[in-house]
C-alpha cells in the first residue's frame, strides 16, 4: 500500500478527516474528533499507528513481526504497523478494526448519526 492509498483508504470511512495536530508531517485520521490512525506518510518505511483491542494487540504482535507496540502511544491500546511488511488485505482489516473500535466508543447519538447516508 502506498502513502496515497493509505490516505485514501482512511478518508474513505464515514465522517473521517485528516488533521495535523502534531505538525505538517504527521497525518492524523479522525472520526468525529477521535483518532483512529496516525502516519508520517513520507516516512520510509511507511508505518501507521492503529487502535486495537488490548487482547488482539498482543496476539497480532506475536503473529506478525511487522506489528509492534504503538510508538509514542498507549502500548496497551495501539499498535504500529510497518506497511510494506504486511499484506494489503490484512492492513485494510486492521485499519477498519481501528475505525470501528473508535466509533464503538462514541456516544450513541454520534454513532447513529454515522449510519445515516
Amino acid at each position: 500500500m502506498t502513502p496515497q492509498e493509505l490516505r485514501a483508504f482512511c478518508l474513505g470511512f464515514n465522517a473521517s478527516v485528516e488533521e495535523f495536530p502534531f505538525g505538517p508531517e504527521a497525518s492524523v485520521f479522525k472520526v468525529l474528533g477521535k483518532m483512529f490512525a496516525l502516519s508520517v506518510l513520507d516516512a520510509r518505511p511507511l508505518t501507521v499507528n492503529l487502535k486495537c483491542d488490548p487482547d488482539d494487540a498482543i496476539r497480532l504482535r506475536e503473529e506478525h513481526a511487522a506489528i509492534v507496540p504503538g510508538w509514542h502511544m498507549n502500548k496497551r491500546h495501539w499498535n504500529t504497523v510497518t506497511v510494506p511488511d504486511l499484506p494489503d488485505a490484512r492492513l485494510r482489516e486492521l485499519i477498519e478494526d481501528s475505525y470501528d473500535l473508535v466509533v464503538a466508543g462514541l456516544p450513541r447519538a454520534q454513532r447513529l448519526r454515522l449510519d445515516r447516508p
